[in-house]
């Protein structure tokens, strides 16, 4: 008698959500592509969600809690204001590294564009995201709100180009933060 599989749980949905839409965009977030991955049947998607616009609802959320969770999360490990700037050019840097969900980031800012649910929920990440940098530089002094964006914005880029191509973004996020840091001095 062959062992029994086990049971599915909604962040095993989740999770084969997030590789989908890496991999083949949100055109494969649908309950029959999803547990054909899974080996499974479509009923245990609809144990756990609702109906598809359900599961890309709780995807969302998953990924936008994880999204704002992991920053704050490795900002918050240093007091020093200086390191914490560094830690965000190092994770922009090496993001993409995680199956599980930065490499799902991209493709959630490509499905925005088509998606208002999708698209509401990358702003809130953004600003949040914008919210916490800026912090971060008020407290070295450099209240210039263009800083926030500018430094999001290679965070994003970094990012989207990690997904693409191999060249490494340490030194040049190094350099930004350096070159922004430099500002304060001046």
């Amino acid at each position: 008698m062959p062992a029994k599989k086990p049971r599915l749980k909604a962040e095993d949905w989740i999770k084969a959500g997030l590789a989908a839409l890496s991999s083949e965009g949100p055109q494969a977030l649908k309950a029959e592509v999803l547990a054909r991955k899974l080996g499974t049947t479509k009923g245990s998607f609809y144990w756990h969600f609702k109906d598809v616009p359900d599961f890309h609802q709780r995807l969302l959320a998953a990924w936008e809690d994880r999204a704002i969770t992991t920053i704050t999360q490795a900002l918050s490990e240093d007091s020093d204001p200086v390191n914490r700037l560094y830690r965000l050019g190092h994770m922009a840097a090496s993001n993409g590294s995680d199956n599980d969900g930065d490499l799902a980031e991209t493709a959630i800012r490509a499905w925005a564009y088509g998606s208002e649910m999708a698209s509401d929920t990358v702003i809130r990440v953004d600003q949040k995201r914008t919210a916490l940098l800026g912090e971060i530089l008020h407290e070295l002094d450099l209240t210039n709100p263009d800083f926030a964006r500018i430094i999001y914005s290679a965070f994003v880029g970094m990012d989207a180009l990690s997904a693409t191509d191999v060249t490494g973004n340490k030194n040049a996020m190094s350099t930004l933060m350096a070159a922004i840091l430099a500002l304060r001095d001046a």
